[in-house]
């Protein structure tokens, strides 16, 4: 059997590392090449040599180039994936970076910042979406941005909101999509986040003890997002069956 590709995973902080969402698709047979562009790794020109590329969060928003420089490459390669149909899922800041780069807008939530475990509101569109069909049962998710989609670009489908039409998930393409939450986090990982960020977060009303429990809490209930990396990779590996 010819060797399969590995996934791109494209890392902008080591606070914002693959988590869960890394173990599951390695879990999955998916061969993981992380890259750490705020470390001097170079971004592939393409995606002709992986299977996929999974983009992860990060502190810095999506316009910040001039101060990170690689956003830039990420955003070609998000158009390249399109071009070329490569799975590609954006997570929180990754979901930003499709947009923009994609020619939509993304800016600072009016309502605030969204923080905690909080409910999926799947739309009728995700119960045929190739990647969500078999996870909208799925609800609780770990939240934790202060920007938010403002503009779509042109095709994409919304596949779950809130209920102030805050996009939640997107389908960018057939091949590409988008969320706002954090499925590759657990509470070790939101624990070292409310550490390095306890003073803000505090001024805007939060209490970061009480949220790392409500994770912790919700252990079991987050493990349920493992489902999402397994279809990911039937997809990057072009195995996955109809929904």
């Amino acid at each position: 059997m010819p060797k399969l590709q590995p996934v791109l995973v494209v890392e902008h902080e080591a606070q914002c590392p693959p988590g869960w969402m890394g173990d599951w698709l390695s879990e999955a047979d998916c061969q993981l090449d992380v890259r750490r562009p705020y470390l001097g790794d170079p971004l592939p020109a393409d995606l002709t040599e992986h299977a996929s590329m999974v983009v992860l969060g990060g502190s810095m928003d999506a316009y910040a180039d001039a101060d990170h420089p690689w956003l830039t490459g990420v955003k070609s390669l998000v158009r390249s994936a399109v071009e070329d149909s490569t799975p590609t899922l954006g997570i929180c800041l990754g979901l930003q970076l499709i947009t923009v780069g994609l020619g939509g807008e993304v800016y600072r939530n009016p309502h605030g910042q969204q923080i905690g475990v909080l409910p999926v509101e799947w739309l009728p569109a995700a119960d045929d979406d190739p990647l969500f069909a078999s996870l909208t049962g799925l609800r609780g998710a770990v939240q934790w941005n202060d920007d938010v989609v403002r503009t779509l670009p042109a095709r994409s489908v919304v596949l779950a909101e809130t209920a102030r039409a805050e996009v939640q998930a997107v389908a960018f393409a057939p091949h590409m999509w988008g969320v706002q939450w954090h499925p590759e986090l657990g509470e070790e990982i939101v624990a070292q986040w409310a550490d390095d960020d306890r003073d803000a977060v505090w001024e805007r009303g939060v209490d970061v003890d009480e949220y790392v429990a409500e994770v912790a809490a919700a252990h079991d209930e987050l493990q349920g997002w493992r489902a999402l990396a397994t279809r990911f990779a039937e997809l990057s590996r072009g195995t996955a069956g109809s929904t």
